[in-house]
């Protein structure tokens, strides 16, 4: 065999990886690295079913909405990761929903500068699933001073969780927001203080859902799931100094 039949092999090898893969629809410089780093290099292809919907543009790079819809796949995702690429703290979660959950998660976070924003969906077959998408942003958002701790009394509202379900025909919503500062540990003088584990139980205790956060998420996070069926649920919270937060919808 000589060089040019190698060479040939090669390049069809290659063109049907990039066919197989699809292209990346935000042309990220950092996609090897994260591919490397937080799916260890796993097989994946980059996937439109799978829904990342964020704004155009960051008004507040504070709290920025971001929502994954992995429905496309119900019944068959064992994970969900989501990070923003060109964020200091670049992680934002990593979430195992249960079968009583949809595939599905909205949540806000910090942005420091324009980014792409990636969701990896795992399934049962072993293969990431990745949804993209670009947010812009003036930036800062990482970096800014906490509005919460400039609130007189934050201290006595930690772990406060406001909620709401919503009945959407056999399914249901339920939206939450908690009251924590959520620190990244980024602004001088000011330590980590985030809620990096969270449960969403059923009756009797019964885990529905595993999160863990990371401090991308903003402060006073928003969490947004939807379950199947009207069950109780229950929202258990812990956070890296070991406070406990529990509140039943």
């Amino acid at each position: 065999m000589d060089w040019r039949t190698l060479v040939l092999l090669a390049l069809f090898a290659w063109a049907w990886e990039a066919r197989a893969q699809g292209t990346d629809p935000v042309t990220s410089v950092m996609w090897d690295y994260y591919h490397q780093r937080l799916l260890n290099g796993e097989t994946f292809v980059f996937d439109d079913s799978i829904r990342l919907d964020v704004p155009l543009f960051a008004e507040d790079a504070r709290q920025v909405p971001i929502q994954i819809d992995a429905r496309a796949y119900s019944g068959r995702v064992k994970r969900i990761l989501a990070w923003a690429e060109l964020n200091p703290i670049p992680q934002i979660f990593d979430f195992a929903p249960g079968a009583q959950l949809e595939p599905s998660l909205a949540i806000r976070i910090r942005v420091e500068q324009a980014t792409p924003i990636r969701a990896a969906v795992l399934t049962d077959d072993g293969v990431w699933h990745i949804g993209s998408a670009r947010v812009e942003a003036a930036g800062g958002g990482c970096t800014a001073p906490s509005v919460v701790r400039a609130e007189a009394g934050w201290e006595e509202r930690l772990g406060q969780v406001l909620g709401k379900r919503f009945v959407r025909g056999e399914h249901s919503r339920l939206r939450l927001q908690v009251s924590h500062p959520m620190d990244n540990g980024l602004v001088g003088g000011i330590p980590e203080f985030y809620i990096e584990q969270a449960e969403l139980r059923g009756e009797g205790g019964q885990v529905l859902g595993r999160i863990e956060l990371f401090p991308a998420v903003s402060e006073n996070p928003t969490l947004t799931f939807d379950l199947r069926g009207d069950q109780q649920a229950e929202l258990w919270l812990r956070d890296n100094n070991g406070n406990e937060f529990q509140a039943a919808f």
